[in-house]
């Protein structure tokens, strides 16, 4: 028991240094979160037992596996492309475009509606946070309303796809450790969470009533939209995400070396600038993937299952197991995906124990997976949220409705075992 707390005790401190420390100076920007996690990473490597070469490996492994290279790629391609983007004027166009379309009511839901039907197509969250990131924060530059309300409310649209998608990463892994098929998985999501989509909608309809749309709108400069508009068609097609940006950089130079944007070198200025804005997020992701490594080095991902699993009485119970167990380990992991293989096995033994439907167990691992990732501060796609929309992620949090909708909805599915015929 000690020594399992002791793994996961890094994770406290992270927690402590920069949650707690913060809500008490009532300032989230008085500890930077990069220096929580080198402290917390220094900690991490000095209560690690071994030879200190062998302790730094350990979380040098953590901060490069092929996933962590992969999101930082992504994070270069997309500041790359945001900035070259906005220097060119493509962002005000695009907004200028959304605003002329919508009736200011329905931005909000506007919004959130564009952010399910892309990540539904493309079974992302990142690609879908990536696309349409920069028009928010664009929206709501022209309109007031707030930056992280509307980065917000892309987040959360986001997770819709993720969570549902037959393409999704998680729907595939999911339904494989729990023996079952996508599409039956699919209809028992579908009744958990279209509910807490459609109340979401609702709230954003609401909201929006408030918000108030510019009276004179610049005239649309169309060849300025074409950049945005390929990179949001490409990923609905399923392209990609590091060819979406890629294509997205190329056509934001082309077009703004066209229209006298920029230069030659004021095109690869704006790239420069957009990925060192990126450099933060960086080192966050590489110090989290070596922090939650040593973790997992440690047994701290072993003690918390071996925890949770003790004492399971019915099927309320196991099933709220499996929902425990998938959140704790994502808590750890930043990663729901690392979080469903993680426990995959241990929840089709905990289903096959206690009779429990494979569809309803493979729903409930992803949507509290989704559920968790889209609430933590350092999860991949809060990063590149509030990198893209220059935020602090505790910025975003309070506006996270979607996500703390589907796991309130999850938990209700449980005690109430619906739907009946899954449950």
């Amino acid at each position: 028991m000690r020594k399992g707390f002791l793994a996961l005790s890094p994770l406290l401190v992270f927690i402590a240094l920069y949650l707690v420390t913060s809500i008490i100076a009532r300032d989230f920007y008085k500890v930077p979160i990069t220096v929580a996690f080198m402290t917390s990473s220094v900690y991490a490597i000095l209560t690690t037992r071994g030879k200190l070469r062998q302790r730094v490996n350990v979380f040098s492994r953590g901060a490069g596996t092929p996933e962590m290279m992969l999101m930082i790629w992504i994070f270069i391609l997309a500041g790359a492309f945001a900035n070259t983007a906005k220097m060119m004027g493509s962002i005000d166009a695009t907004v200028n475009l959304t605003l002329s379309l919508l009736p200011s009511q329905m931005l909000l839901a506007g919004l959130f509606l564009a952010a399910c039907f892309i990540s539904l197509s493309i079974g992302t969250s990142v690609g879908t946070i990536v696309a349409l990131t920069p028009i928010a924060a664009g929206i709501a530059l022209q309109t007031g309303a707030t930056t992280a309300l509307l980065t917000a409310v892309v987040v959360g649209g986001s997770f819709f796809g993720d969570n549902l998608s037959f393409i999704s990463d998680t729907t595939i892994i999911s339904t494989q450790t729990q023996g079952c098929l996508p599409s039956d998985k699919f209809r028992v999501n579908s009744f958990i969470v279209a509910p807490a989509a459609l109340v979401i909608l609702a709230v954003y309809i609401a909201m929006g009533q408030g918000i108030t749309i510019p009276t004179s709108i610049p005239s649309v400069d169309f060849w300025k939209v074409v950049p945005y508009l390929a990179v949001l068609i490409t990923a609905v097609f399923g392209l990609n995400v590091m060819a979406v940006l890629v294509l997205g950089i190329v056509l934001s130079g082309i077009i703004g070396l066209c229209n006298g944007s920029f230069g030659i070198y004021g095109w690869f200025q704006s790239m420069g600038d957009g990925i060192l804005s990126m450099s933060e997020l960086i080192i966050i992701t590489l110090m989290a993937g070596g922090l939650l490594e040593i973790i997992k080095h440690n047994g701290g991902i072993d003690f918390i299952i071996r925890l949770m699993t003790r004492h399971i009485n019915g099927k309320r119970g196991a099933e709220f197991s499996i929902a425990a167990l998938v959140s704790i380990v994502n808590v750890c992991t930043a990663n729901n995906t690392v979080a469903i293989i993680t426990v995959g096995g241990i929840a089709r033994k905990i289903g096959e124990r206690f009779a429990l439907d494979p569809r309803k167990c493979a729903s409930l691992l992803d949507t509290f997976s989704c559920f968790t990732q889209g609430l933590i501060p350092y999860g991949a796609q809060m990063l590149m949220a509030a990198g893209l929309a220059q935020l602090n992620p505790i910025a975003i949090l309070p506006y996270l409705y979607y996500p703390l909708a589907i796991g309130i909805a999850a938990a209700a599915a449980i005690v109430l075992r619906y739907p009946k015929r899954y449950s």
